[in-house]
């Protein structure tokens, strides 16, 4: 009898630290989930995204803009960029609902990088780094998305971006 308490513990306690472990690879990464952008140089909000993974790849689409109505079509962009995950004219896609941020792999929980992002206003592609920054009560006074755009040898820009609710994330756009 001695014998199977002690054995039953032990399974219990390997199965309870087996569970702990799956959640932990397998739970989400914190830059996943709905995001306001903000504009670095006026402080106001540009549009709500979506960030998500796929197969291990993150990316993130917009759901509204803040200044533009749901049809407004990405004419700025090129017809292609290498890599981008949509079949078809980029030129010819909506802004809202297609995905702009793409090919982003992780190399530390909350940090991901080498994939790229597309700007619309202007149709030029960077390399992307997104980073979560938790909330500090200093610098982050909450969680903050930081979405890094770069040309080479780090010159580029960062953003960053403040979390928000699917709800709040899908409007803004007027239509």
């Amino acid at each position: 009898m001695f014998g199977y308490n002690t054995y039953m513990k032990k399974i219990i306690g390997f199965l309870w630290l087996w569970m702990i472990g799956v959640g932990l690879c397998f739970g989400a990464d914190p830059v996943e989930g709905f995001w306001l952008s903000i504009d670095e140089k006026t402080g106001r909000i540009t549009a709500g995204w979506e960030i998500y993974q796929s197969n291990g790849t993150l990316y993130g689409k917009v759901l509204s803009t803040a200044e533009h109505p749901r049809d407004v079509k990405a004419i700025p962009c090129k017809e292609s960029y290498p890599g981008f995950p949509v079949a078809g004219k980029v030129n010819e896609m909506f802004v809202v609902g297609t995905p702009w941020i793409f090919g982003l792999t992780m190399d530390k929980t909350g940090y991901w990088s080498g994939g790229s992002v597309v700007n619309v206003q202007d149709g030029n592609i960077y390399r992307c780094k997104v980073i979560y920054r938790p909330a500090d009560g200093k610098k982050f006074k909450a969680d903050t998305l930081e979405v890094r755009g770069e040309i080479g040898l780090g010159i580029g820009r960062s953003q960053f971006w403040l979390k928000t609710t699917r709800q709040q994330a899908s409007a803004l756009s007027s239509n």
